[in-house]
C-alpha cells in the first residue's frame, strides 16, 4: 500500500540543459548538466538524476529544470523513500515536456534508475506502489507479468501502524545478495524434480514438501520461505475479499516468523518489536517490512485501538531496548499524481 506520506517535487523548466536540485530535507543543493549525467555522483540527488538519465535514454530529450523537493517519507526506514523521490521526479521531468507514461513503464523507469544509475539491485515493488497505490486499497502485484489488482483494505475498520526500530545493521546489503544466490541455487536443485520451473514461485508448497529433505539445509530454508510466502500472499487476498481482517493478521504473523526462522533476515530489535505488538490489545498482525536487519515493522491494528497501541508499543519497546521508536499511523493512500492549486 502507499502510505499517507509523500515526496513533493516542484519543477520549473529552464532555457539551458542544467538541472538544479534543492531539498527542504537535505543540505547541499546540486547543479548538474543533462549532457554530463552518465553516472552517479554519490549525492542524495542521484535518484533524481537517475530518472533524468533513464528518460533521455528512452529518447525523451529534457530541458534543464529547477527542482525543489519536500519529502515526509522517513529516510532509511525501509519505507521506500527513494522510490517516492524517483517517481515524483520522473513525473516532474515529464511535465516539462508535456508527456505522459503508462504506470508499468513509469515504475520500470524508476527501478532502472535505482538499478543502473544508483547501483541498488532492488525489485519493482516500491516503484510500482508509488505509481499505482489507491486510497483504501492494498495492491497485489505479480512481479513477473506486472499484472496487478487493487484489494479493499478498509480504513474505517483498521489502521496500519509502522514502528521504526531505529536500528539498521550493516550486513543488510551483503545478506540480501546472499539470499538471491541461495534462492537461485534452490531453483537449480529443484529443476531436477520439476524441470519446467523458472523460479521458486513455480513450485507449490505441496510439491516442495515432497522433495525438500533432499536440499541442503540453508537452501531448503530459504526456498521454503519464498514458496510459503507466495502462498500467504495469495491467501491474504482471499482473506481481504472476505473481510477477514483477523485472518489477514494471522498471515502477517506467519510471514514474520518465516522471515525470522527460514529466511533469517530479521534481528533482535525487529523480533522484540513484533513480540511486543502481538501482546497489545487491538493488534491483529505484526511483521517486519523492507529488507530486514532493522528498519520498521508494520502492524494491522483495529481503528479504535490504534492510538493506545502507538503509546503502548513505544513505551514497552523503550523499556525493553532503551531505544525510543518513531511511530507512524497510516491508511492506504493515493499514489503519485500531479498537484495543482
Amino acid at each position: 500500500m502507499a502510505l499517507e506520506y509523500c515526496a513533493v517535487v516542484a519543477v520549473s523548466p529552464r532555457d539551458d540543459r542544467k538541472v538544479t536540485v534543492r531539498s527542504v530535507n537535505m543540505d547541499d543543493p546540486i547543479t548538474f548538466s543533462l549532457d554530463d549525467n552518465e553516472k552517479k555522483r554519490g549525492h542524495w540527488s542521484d535518484y533524481t538524476a537517475g530518472v533524468a538519465r533513464m528518460l533521455e535514454e528512452k529518447g525523451i530529450r529534457l530541458p534543464g529544470a529547477n527542482l525543489f523537493i519536500d519529502s515526509s517519507v522517513p529516510v532509511g526506514a525501509g519505507l521506500s523513500s527513494s522510490a517516492a523521490i524517483e517517481i515524483s521526479s520522473a513525473l516532474a521531468f515529464l511535465s516539462t515536456v508535456n508527456k505522459k507514461m503508462g504506470a508499468a513503464d513509469l515504475a520500470l523507469l524508476g527501478q532502472r534508475a535505482e538499478n543502473r544509475f544508483v547501483g541498488m539491485n532492488c525489485g519493482i515493488m516500491d516503484q510500482f506502489i508509488s505509481v499505482c497505490g489507491e486510497k483504501d486499497r492494498a495492491l497485489f502485484l505479480d512481479c513477473r507479468s506486472l499484472d496487478y489488482k487493487l484489494i479493499p483494505l478498509p480504513s474505517d475498520k483498521v489502521k496500519i501502524v509502522i514502528c521504526n526500530t531505529m536500528v539498521k545493521h550493516e550486513l543488510g546489503a551483503s545478506e540480501y545478495n546472499k539470499r538471491r544466490v541461495e534462492c537461485e541455487e534452490g531453483v537449480r536443485l529443484l529443476k531436477k524434480y520439476y524441470p519446467g520451473i523458472k523460479a521458486l514461485r513455480d513450485v507449490s508448497a505441496g510439491e516442495f514438501e515432497k522433495v525438500e529433505r533432499d536440499l541442503p539445509e540453508t537452501v531448503r530454508k530459504r526456498s521454503r520461505h519464498v514458496i510459503t510466502e507466495d502462498q500467504r500472499v495469495l491467501d491474504s487476498i482471499e482473506a481481504l475479499k472476505r473481510d477477514d481482517l483477523a485472518g489477514f493478521g494471522r498471515l502477517m504473523n506467519s510471514s514474520h516468523d518465516s522471515l525470522k526462522d527460514d529466511y533469517e533476515v530479521s534481528c533482535p530489535e525487529l523480533d522484540k518489536m513484533v513480540e511486543i505488538a502481538r501482546e497489545i490489545e487491538g493488534c491483529l498482525g505484526a511483521r517486519m517490512t523492507g529488507g530486514g536487519f532493522g528498519g520498521c515493522t508494520v502492524n494491522l491494528v483495529t481503528k479504535e485501538k490504534a492510538d493506545i497501541f502507538c503509546s503502548d508499543i513505544r513505551r514497552f519497546y523503550e523499556e525493553a531496548t532503551g531505544i525510543r521508536s518513531d511511530i507512524y499511523i497510516s491508511a492506504p493512500s493515493q499514489g503519485a499524481h500531479e498537484m495543482t492549486q
